[in-house]
């Protein structure tokens, strides 16, 4: 409220109800703001109808979609912008506005996605790979003997059971990619850029890190913030 977020959570797609109940529970806190909405952002299409109704049951209103309803807050030069996913358009949005140059967001969820804005703003591209429970998922579904393990963040260099060495793995696979990939886009931007780090993975895996300018799990949601706020400003509504 008032530019301010007041209260962030996270509940499963998995779990309808749970999603249903959090919807609710938000919109009460500003049913008597003047001004309310709802404003949100989806890269998964067979989940949106779901949550326009659980929207519309709680509020009465319908979802204002980024990159539908709303316009995306910054200019995407990529190949093909409409098919760029719009949450990670958003999260560099939010970080621009914070830093002021060219800067990089590590997106560390489902998938770990490293991407770069130039110092104008515009999001230029970046780069997608698994996750931390995807690469867990895949180690266990195609090899013998590993199974499913529980990621721990590596205490040694050297892994002396095989959840550690599974940990271990991913732990220096995601930060290596990350690493990397700055470098490249310090080439390309000529500078160093600022890294920050957003998803629910972000802490376990960056916190305290020399390289991360800082861990902000709600990145995307102050992008959803933003685009509503400039596109309602543009269009005078």
């Amino acid at each position: 409220m008032a530019g301010e977020l007041q209260r962030m959570g996270r509940t499963p797609l998995s779990d309808p109800s749970k999603c249903a109940q959090a919807i609710r529970e938000c919109w009460g806190l500003i049913d008597q703001a003047d001004g309310h909405a709802v404003a949100g952002a989806s890269v998964n299409p067979s989940f949106n109808s779901a949550i326009e109704k659980m929207v519309l049951d709680a509020a009465g209103q319908h979802v204002q979609w980024v990159g539908r309803e709303i316009d995306a807050p910054i200019d995407v030069r990529t190949q093909e912008p409409q098919r760029t996913g719009i949450d990670r358009v958003l999260n560099v949005a939010a970080a621009y506005e914070q830093i002021g140059a060219a800067c990089v967001v590590v997106d560390a969820g489902t998938a770990v996605t490293v991407d770069c804005c130039n110092d104008q703003g515009a999001f230029i591209g970046g780069a997608i790979t698994p996750g931390v429970n995807m690469m867990l998922d895949a180690l266990a579904e195609k090899t013998a003997g590993v199974g499913r393990v529980t990621f721990e963040v590596p205490g040694h260099a050297v892994a002396d059971s095989t959840q550690a060495a599974v940990s271990q793995g991913i732990y220096l696979a995601i930060r290596g990619l990350v690493k990397e990939f700055a470098e490249l886009y310090a080439t390309q931007l000529g500078h160093w850029p600022e890294i920050i780090a957003t998803g629910g993975d972000a802490k376990v895996l960056f916190e305290g890190w020399e390289l991360i300018h800082a861990v902000s799990p709600d990145l995307g949601l102050f992008g959803i913030a933003m685009a509503y706020a400039n596109h309602h400003i543009e269009h005078g509504c």
